[in-house]
């Protein structure tokens, strides 16, 4: 029986494209599709979506479980935020921790209604609350901008951090069944003890990255309320905030949908698409285009590596090109240079069958670790 694929990139690597043909290839896969961004990953290629039938794969969602992008429109002017863009770059570097650094208290969440594995709980017992309101490394980040209205936006990109990579690696070191966390395509059936568990312990990554992120915004208000000289004071309003991750497994339409670093598009879903540094974010809404799984892009996707960024990279040039954004540009972030990335305006383009722009969003601070 032929498996439907489809692919919406014009160009792919090798690499990725061996990828998710071998994943295509195992009997239990019905259906598969590849992004605009989609490059090499670990066993699955980011920016790849693969439906399997009554089986689950803890590779193909991968380490960061639950990463993604929480965004909110706020109601101050650019003027304002412009005006005092450097104080507010420090004082979030001095209160949201970043890169492998967390707090030294535990933050308050409420979690005793989620379901989760006993082994879960022990790993959470050791800082799982210390964790929130932290920014992951790489490519995550914060940023505030302003999109063609001139209205001012919060978005965020982080997961699950430590809790997510630890959860992901004792899993996969059970499916692999030699104790080591390979790559490959292994996974459990979603009716054994395992793949109960996974399910469970999954979807608490899922929801503890999203108190991440919330937390994450809520702090960022506050510090722009601290700074800006404005009465009254904007509070969050939960009800506002678009939140879309795009590691995950969902079942859905009988199959279990892997999404690794895609960001689930079903018809009139809100979510946000970042591009790089320098060219901002995309508030966007789905279309539902069942060929590409419900799913679209999760950002722009690398054309080059970490290291060969670094190596390659010119920083004169990375300053050159970030001129008027607040942002650390060093050598220390050279690899998150926008010339690390696909032109993101070209993968928007792409998609245009997939998701609908509503909203795009330039950086006027970024904050990465």
């Amino acid at each position: 029986m032929k498996k439907e694929k489809t692919l919406f990139t014009e160009k792919v690597e090798s690499e990725a494209l061996a990828q998710f043909e071998s994943a295509m290839a195992q009997d239990f896969v019905v259906k598969g599709a590849l992004m605009p961004d989609a490059h090499k990953g670990y066993s699955l290629p980011i920016g790849g979506v693969v439906a399997t039938k009554d089986f689950i794969l803890p590779a193909w969602v991968g380490y960061d479980i639950g990463c993604g992008m929480c965004a909110i429109q706020t109601s101050y002017p650019p003027a304002h935020i412009n005006q005092h863009r450097s104080q507010i770059f420090q004082e979030i570097y001095k209160y949201i921790p970043t890169g492998f650094k967390h707090n030294q208290k535990n933050r308050k969440w409420d979690h005793s209604h989620l379901d989760r594995s006993d082994n879960l709980d022990q790993i959470f017992e050791k800082n799982g609350l210390k964790q929130l309101c932290s920014l992951g490394s790489g490519n995550h980040f914060i940023e505030i901008g302003k999109d063609e209205k001139r209205q001012v936006w919060i978005i965020v990109h982080s997961g699950s951090r430590n809790l997510g990579h630890t959860v992901a690696t004792h899993y996969m070191r059970l499916a692999s069944g030699d104790g080591k966390a390979r790559e490959g395509h292994y996974g459990f059936d979603v009716d054994s003890k395992n793949g109960r568990n996974y399910i469970k312990d999954m979807n608490f990554c899922l929801e503890f990255a999203l108190e991440n992120r919330k937390q994450i915004l809520t702090k960022v208000l506050e510090i722009i309320n601290e700074i800006v000289p404005r009465r009254p004071r904007e509070p969050i309003d939960p009800t506002g905030i678009i939140n879309r991750n795009h590691n995950h497994a969902e079942l859905y339409e009988g199959m279990w949908i892997h999404r690794k670093g895609a960001t689930q598009a079903r018809k009139g879903m809100l979510g946000v698409v970042p591009g790089n540094m320098r060219d901002g974010s995309f508030i966007v809404e789905g279309l539902g285009n069942p060929d590409s799984l419900w799913s679209s892009s999760h950002g722009a996707g690398r054309v080059l590596g970490r290291k060969k960024a670094k190596k390659q990279l010119s920083l004169e040039d990375f300053k050159g090109t970030m001129k008027g954004i607040k942002a650390k540009v060093a050598a220390s972030t050279l690899d998150e240079s926008p010339f690390a990335y696909k032109n993101i305006f070209q993968i928007m383009e792409q998609q245009k069958m997939l998701i609908r722009t509503l909203h795009h969003v330039s950086p006027i601070i970024n904050v990465k670790a």
